[in-house]
C-alpha cells in the first residue's frame, strides 16, 4: 500500500501569508475616514464653508442696518424741524394745531384773551424799571429817592393789579369751563401778563377792550 508523499510547504509563503493577515487586521482597525466631514455636501469646492458664508452675510447686514440707522436720523432730523417751524407758525397765527402743550386746550385760549384784552400795569414794569433805573444812578439826592419810591408804587401796583385780574379771571373760567380741568390757567394767565403784548406767544387774537 502506498502513502502519499507529504510535500514541504516553503517558509517564504508562510511569512508572505502571515503579513497579508496582518496588514488586513491593521486595515480593518484604522479609523474609517469619510471625504465629508472635510467639506459641507452644500457647500461645493471653491466655495466658502457654511460658518464663513455665515459670516459674511452678518457683515452685510450690520452695513445695512448702519445705513438704515442714518437714513431714520435723517429722517427724524427732518420731521423735528418740520414740526418746530409748524409750531413756530402756530404761535404767530394762534393754530390750536400745532401748539406746544402748555398753550393748547380751550381754557388757556380763554386765558390769553383775557389777560390780552385789556391793560396790565404788569406788561409796562420792563420800560418803567428802565427809567428807574436811570434815576438812580445819577448821582442827585433827589432823584434817587424818587427812583426808589417809584420803585414801590410800581410794585405795589403790580401787586394789586395781579390780584385783580387774577380773581376776575378765576371767576370767569368757572363760570365758562365748570366741566373741564382749569388747574394752572390762572398762573399761565399772570405770567403772559408780565410780558409785552407785542412780545407774547402766541400772539394776541383779540384787541384791547374787546370781551372774550
Amino acid at each position: 500500500m502506498g502513502s502519499n508523499p507529504v510535500h514541504p510547504v516553503p517558509l517564504g509563503f508562510v511569512f508572505r501569508s502571515r503579513a497579508k493577515e496582518e496588514k488586513a487586521q491593521d486595515a480593518a482597525k484604522a479609523p474609517v475616514t469619510d471625504s465629508t466631514q472635510t467639506r459641507h455636501p452644500e457647500a461645493p469646492k471653491g466655495r466658502p464653508t457654511p460658518k464663513r458664508s455665515a459670516a459674511q452675510s452678518q457683515r452685510r447686514s450690520v452695513a445695512n442696518t448702519s445705513m438704515s440707522r442714518k437714513d431714520a436720523a435723517k429722517r427724524q432730523r427732518e420731521e423735528r424741524r418740520a414740526a418746530l417751524e409748524r409750531q413756530r407758525q402756530a404761535l404767530a397765527s394762534g393754530d390750536e394745531r400745532y401748539l406746544p402743550a402748555r398753550d393748547k386746550g380751550p381754557v388757556r385760549r380763554f386765558a390769553r384773551d383775557f389777560v390780552d384784552s385789556r391793560f396790565n400795569i404788569a406788561e409796562f414794569f420792563l420800560p418803567m424799571a428802565v427809567v428807574i433805573l436811570v434815576l438812580s444812578m445819577v448821582r442827585v439826592p433827589a432823584l434817587q429817592n424818587i427812583a426808589l419810591l417809584l420803585w414801590l408804587i410800581v410794585i405795589v401796583l403790580i401787586v394789586l393789579d395781579s390780584f385783580v385780574t387774577a380773581f376776575r379771571l378765576k371767576k370767569r373760567l368757572a363760570e365758562r369751563f365748570p366741566n373741564e380741568s382749569r388747574r394752572g390757567a390762572v398762573a399761565y394767565a399772570l405770567m403772559r401778563s408780565l410780558q409785552m403784548r407785542r412780545l407774547r406767544l402766541p400772539k394776541p387774537q383779540v384787541k384791547r377792550g374787546e370781551r372774550p
